[in-house]
């Protein structure tokens, strides 16, 4: 058992961060070895299990991450981007793998994880799930199979507690489609309409985010043309989906060298 990678989650408190929890520990493939909270988090210092409201896993809550993550061959992290920013740095001294599905960050918090990345494995994706990665390919491809008399839409649509927009799979699929269609998509790109804004700009990538109760993840890809519509979906409902995805990549990282991968590079797309 003890040969087993240990893995620590952190934001062990939050939603996505119990469900990865519960999935380490259901696994046969790794064990749980660090829990890790903010600092000031009432679950500080309790066992994370009885925490979560079951037996107790003798894992205690933390906020010294570096202690949790010298112990760990993998970190699993769905936080915010200023927090992933200081564990991506701590995973590196610690030589573990980092996989990141925090979403919300931009190119320069991306740009910072180069350096971390020269001594540990990141493994970063908007989206961890298959079907997921799979509507990535297949937007790249539709969209470079169609001209720009087709129309691309990214719609998605989350539960209300989410904070960013356009998802982080939004975003991937939007550079997807850009990727297909040889265009940048900085500059193509055209989010948050309203108000008089004139006519729809040929070869613009639009999005929509639409926010709402418990929705898990859905994302729409459309392409409208005049008298045709082709749309790509993916519907998620539960969140095990990402983190199964999640475990995977850290399971996957460990025969990797230091580098930044992606999911396409843990499913072999």
């Amino acid at each position: 058992m003890s040969d087993l990678p240990g893995i620590v989650i952190t934001g062990a408190s939050g939603r996505m961060g119990q469900m990865l929890i519960r999935t380490v520990i259901e696994s046969d493939k790794a064990r749980l070895v660090g829990a890790v909270e903010r600092e000031g988090h009432e679950w500080i210092g309790k066992d994370i299990g009885e925490a979560m409201g079951g037996a107790a896993l003798g894992v205690t809550v933390t906020d010294e991450p570096l202690e949790a993550f010298a112990k760990a061959q993998a970190v699993i992290d769905f936080t915010a981007p200023a927090a992933t920013l200081e564990f991506a740095k701590l995973a590196a001294q610690a030589r573990a793998v980092h996989v990141i599905g925090t979403t919300g960050m931009t190119d320069e918090d991306i740009a910072q994880l180069a350096p971390c990345a020269r001594h540990a494995v990141i493994v970063r994706a908007g989206n961890m799930s298959l079907g997921v990665n799979l509507l990535v390919q297949l937007t790249k491809k539709v969209a470079a199979a169609l001209d720009e008399d087709f129309d691309i839409e990214v719609i998605e649509a989350h539960h209300h507690h989410k904070v960013d927009a356009p998802s982080g799979t939004a975003l991937m699929l939007g550079e997807a489609a850009a990727e297909g269609r040889g265009v940048d998509l900085d500059e193509v790109s055209d989010r948050g309409r309203d108000g008089i804004t004139g006519a729809r700009k040929r070869g613009d990538i639009g999005f929509t985010a639409i926010r709402g109760g418990d929705i898990v993840g859905e994302h729409d890809v459309l392409f409208a043309a005049a008298g045709e519509r082709i749309t790509l979906r993916h519907v998620a409902t539960d969140r095990a989906i990402f983190a199964r995805g999640a475990l995977k990549a850290a399971l996957w990282g460990q025969d990797q060298k230091p580098g930044e991968y992606d999911m396409m590079d843990v499913l072999g797309l």
